[in-house]
């Protein structure tokens, strides 16, 4: 995804979530928060995606999984990062559904949700 190599089919759920995995816990130079956005949305024009109203790039769903991988990370012994990329998508942080303990579909899937982050409407992010 950094080197922005990786075939556009394989940019799936789970390449997402072993991305920030990876990002979180073995790339300390780099500032995921403020950089996450930018890393994503350069990937996605890589590969001829657009990041716009209805595609690409989705700022409050990359805000909630970024705390989510982070709580999964701090809860987790130590390994390897395929364990824990394993564990995570085993886990419920990792599962399709998860922002959707703390957004409405409405609200979550919103342009507004997708342009901006936007606090959760049904309960606090981890």
């Amino acid at each position: 995804m950094l080197a922005c190599t990786l075939p556009r089919a394989d940019w799936t759920h789970e390449a997402h979530l072993a991305a920030c995995c990876y990002l979180l816990s073995e790339r300390g130079d780099l500032d995921v928060d403020a950089e996450i956005g930018g890393i994503i949305r350069r990937f996605n024009e890589s590969v001829g995606g657009v990041n716009d109203d209805s595609s690409g790039y989705h700022e409050t769903i990359t805000r909630a999984y970024v705390a989510g991988v982070r709580l999964y990370l701090a809860e987790t012994p130590e390994g390897d990062l395929l364990a824990r990329v394993n564990g995570l998508l085993a886990s419920p942080i990792g599962r399709r559904d998860w922002p959707l303990r703390f957004y409405s579909r409405e609200r979550l899937f919103s342009v507004a949700a997708r342009k901006d982050f936007i606090d959760p409407d049904l309960a606090p992010l981890p």
